[in-house]
């Protein structure tokens, strides 16, 4: 039984389809090349304007939607139609130091935000954020052009905090000297992450020095760099690596500088431990889920120890049942690799391919032939930790850092975890020693014999 409900959606007119689940049902509304799926509202839905109609009923032809052709015949459809309009549009706020741009669920847009470094999903507002810095606000106004519905300058109500970029302007030869390192991490093929990382921490070091040229660039820059804007804005270990290692392979490898680029002292090397959860915490995640494709993306994370972009990059193929093993193709440092797969996990994903039949990728998103996104992912393992309970702040990297634990503790020897895991070094892996509890439980406290 398929009911049809006209409501407000995100400011929306639109029309919500309800229906008890049934896969072929939904392949036929996927058909509709505007329809959604809401969340909130458990329920597909389509606009409520008049194209969307027609091809609803040439999808559904024996479902009578004629009262609602009704509305367009009638003058008030223009104030619903500009307000379709309006929310097909895009909204930018911006200050000294951030951007923040609105617009409506579109993959091509979504895509385009990600290029830019440093730009991020903010959850609570509902917005792309990303540094005001470079040339961004202007990529930013051709992109989007006659889709921009407001610009607007907001206040930057914490000046305290400042911004990655906020006492950094790039001065034109820099993007010059940094389009020369990405020219020749291309060239190598390096990944288009670390391109893009190593050639904006490169901007910033460079437009600190300015205008001394790079060829003037001595050892002691980088210390002056690091004291007087690294550690006074209290940027991170991690950023801070990331920019000598940028210099080092810009003044080593690109331009063949006489710098001993070695004087680029990297900082001390921080030892965090994994974060882990035990078996019955993994077990009350995974139970709480009842969408099968939830389960299966997050059982085969912890099953196998996948990296969230190798489940996200994962398609039918890769999967041999015959051989009971995954394929892991072009990984993190461009590695293939094989990890097995019980009968159990093979099961649940036959389950699965039989309810949603998908076609490019092995887990699509709200289209067929769309990857699955990752901050839908993310979300997921949100909502399920929410519903079991567990109140730790988990992340889909917690699943495969508990599968390494979880097989250590079971005895598995540690050059096989480093294989299964893809990892380069052995030092790598030799983390998780630290955090297994196996070996430290048969350990007595002497306040035990007190």
């Amino acid at each position: 039984m398929i009911t049809i409900e006209r409501k407000e959606h995100r400011d929306l007119e639109v029309l919500f389809i309800k229906f008890p689940f049934d896969q072929e049902i939904i392949s036929m509304v996927k058909q509709h090349s505007e329809s959604k799926w809401s969340n909130s509202n458990k329920a597909w839905y389509i606009p409520y304007t008049k194209k969307s109609l027609e091809d609803f009923s040439k999808i559904f032809p024996d479902i009578n939607i004629s009262d609602y052709y009704k509305d367009f015949e009638s003058p008030n459809k223009k104030l619903v139609i500009t307000k379709i309009l309006d929310n097909s549009r895009v909204r930018i706020e911006f200050n000294y130091n951030i951007i923040r741009i609105y617009f409506p669920y579109n993959q091509d847009d979504i895509s385009f935000m990600k290029e830019f470094y440093n730009c991020h999903w903010d959850d609570k507002l509902r917005c792309w954020v990303l540094p005001n810095y470079d040339d961004n606000l202007t990529m930013l106004k051709l992109r989007f052009g006659k889709r921009l519905l407001s610009i607007k300058q907001i206040e930057d109500k914490n000046n305290s905090i400042r911004n990655l970029y906020a006492t950094i302007t790039i001065p034109p030869e820099v993007k010059i000297e940094a389009d020369k390192l990405r020219l020749w991490m291309e060239h190598k093929r390096y990944s288009k992450s670390s391109i893009k990382t190593y050639t904006e921490s490169l901007k910033i070091f460079l437009s600190y020095c300015s205008p001394k040229k790079s060829e003037d660039i001595i050892a002691q820059d980088m210390v002056d760099f690091v004291n007087n804007y690294i550690i006074k804005n209290n940027f991170s270990y991690t950023y801070q690596n990331q920019i000598v290692n940028a210099a080092k392979l810009y003044f080593r490898e690109v331009i063949k500088s006489k710098l001993d680029v070695e004087k680029f002292e990297r900082p001390r090397r921080e030892h965090k431990l994994p974060n882990v959860l035990s078996k019955e915490e993994i077990k009350t995640i995974l139970e709480s889920l009842k969408n099968i494709k939830h389960r299966a993306m997050l059982s085969l994370i912890y099953a196998c120890g996948l990296r969230r972009s190798e489940l996200l990059n994962l398609r039918p193929k890769d999967i041999d049942s015959k051989r009971s093993i995954i394929k892991i193709i072009n990984s993190k440092g461009k590695k293939d690799r094989i990890v097995p797969i019980s009968d159990k996990v093979i099961n649940m994903l036959r389950e699965y391919y039989m309810a949603y039949k998908p076609k490019e990728w092995l887990f699509e998103g709200q289209y067929s032939g769309d990857r699955y996104s990752e901050e839908s992912l993310a979300k997921v393992l949100k909502n399920a930790c929410i519903e079991a309970g567990i109140k730790k702040p988990v992340t889909l990297h917690w699943l495969r850092h508990s599968y390494a634990t979880h097989l250590l503790e079971s005895g598995t020897d540690l050059r096989f975890i480093q294989e299964l895991l893809g990892h380069k070094s052995s030092k790598t892996t030799e983390i998780y020693t630290h955090v297994s509890t196996k070996s430290l439980q048969k350990i007595k406290s002497p306040f035990d014999d007190l």
